[in-house]
C-alpha cells in the first residue's frame, strides 16, 4: 500500500482542527494552527491490518449468537425485563470493546481512541444531522426497492410497544439503543472494520463491504425471511455512515447520526400500537 507524500495534513490526533506534518512515513512532532497561507492536503485515511476487521466483526457476531443461549438460560430466573436488557447489553457490547482495546495494543498505536478516529469537533453538530439525513435518503431509496420487489421485511423494533408500560425496561432499552449502540457499533464498524478493510481494499469497496456487514449483523432467526429487507435497509444506512467516516476521518458525525436514527425508531415503536 502506497503512503501519501510528505506534507501538512489535518492532525488525526487533534480535536481542535490543527495541522501536523507527515514526513512520508509517519507523523512528526511539527504541528501548527490552520493557516490560509499554509497549504493543507487532505489527511490520508488511517488503516489497520485486515485481521482487525475480521476480529472486530467476529467480536460482534459471536456474542450475538451466544447471547441467545444465555438469555434462554437466564429466563428461568424470571428477573425484571430491564435486568435482561442490561445483561444482554453487557454480553453483546463487552467483547467488542475488549477486542478494540486489545487490537489497539496489538496492531495499532496503543491509543484506542486515535486508532478508530474517536474524536469530535464543533462542526460535527452540523455534520451529524446532515449524515442522518443522508441515511434517511438512502434508506428510503432501498425501502422503495424492497416494496417494489415485494422483498420480505420485518422491523427490528417489533414488540417493543407491548412492554412500554414497564418503566425500567423502557429506560434500559433507550440507554442501550440511543447511547450504547451508536457508540459501540460505530467504533466496531466505522472504526475497526472500515480501517481494517481499507488496508486491503479500495475506499469504495471497503465502505460498501462494512455497510453490508453492518446489515448482516442485525440478522435474527426469529424474523425469518423478514431479515432480507431489514438487512438491505440497514446496510444502506451503514454505507452512508461509513462514507461519512471515510470523508471526515472521525466517528462523531456517524455516532450522532446513528443515535438520531435509533431515537426516532424507538420513539415510533413506543408510541404506536
Amino acid at each position: 500500500m502506497s503512503l501519501p507524500p510528505p506534507g501538512w495534513y489535518p492532525d488525526p490526533h487533534s480535536s481542535v482542527g490543527r495541522v501536523r506534518y507527515w514526513n512520508g512515513q509517519t507523523w512528526t512532532a511539527q504541528w501548527a494552527p490552520p493557516s490560509p497561507r499554509q497549504p493543507v492536503a487532505k489527511a490520508p485515511h488511517p488503516t489497520l491490518p485486515l485481521p482487525v476487521a475480521v476480529g472486530a466483526f467476529a467480536s460482534v457476531v459471536a456474542p450475538l449468537v451466544a447471547g441467545r443461549y444465555v438469555l434462554q438460560w437466564l429466563a428461568e430466573f424470571r428477573w425484571p425485563i430491564a435486568v435482561y436488557v442490561v445483561l444482554m447489553g453487557i454480553v453483546g457490547y463487552g467483547p467488542p470493546i475488549a477486542f478494540w482495546r486489545w487490537a489497539s495494543r496489538r496492531w495499532g498505536s496503543g491509543d484506542p481512541r486515535a486508532d478508530v478516529g474517536l474524536s469530535a469537533r464543533w462542526a460535527d453538530v452540523g455534520w451529524g444531522p446532515l449524515t442522518w439525513l443522508s441515511c434517511v435518503v438512502a434508506q428510503v431509496m432501498v425501502a422503495a426497492i424492497v416494496l417494489a420487489a415485494d422483498i420480505p421485511f420485518e422491523s427490528n423494533t417489533e414488540g417493543v410497544s407491548d412492554l412500554r408500560g414497564e418503566r425500567g425496561y423502557v429506560i434500559a432499552l433507550l440507554v442501550l439503543a440511543v447511547i450504547a449502540a451508536p457508540v459501540v457499533e460505530e467504533i466496531v464498524f466505522r472504526g475497526l472494520v472500515l480501517r481494517g478493510l481499507r488496508s486491503a481494499l479500495p475506499a469504495w469497496l471497503a465502505v460498501g463491504t462494512q455497510g453490508v456487514l453492518f446489515g448482516v449483523v442485525h440478522y435474527d432467526p426469529a424474523r425469518g425471511a423478514g431479515n432480507i429487507g431489514l438487512m438491505m435497509i440497514l446496510g444502506a444506512a451503514g454505507v452512508v455512515l461509513g462514507g461519512a467516516c471515510y470523508l471526515l476521518r472521525r466517528l462523531a458525525p456517524s455516532m450522532i447520526a446513528h443515535a438520531i436514527i435509533n431515537s426516532i425508531a424507538m420513539t415510533v415503536a413506543l408510541v404506536r400500537g
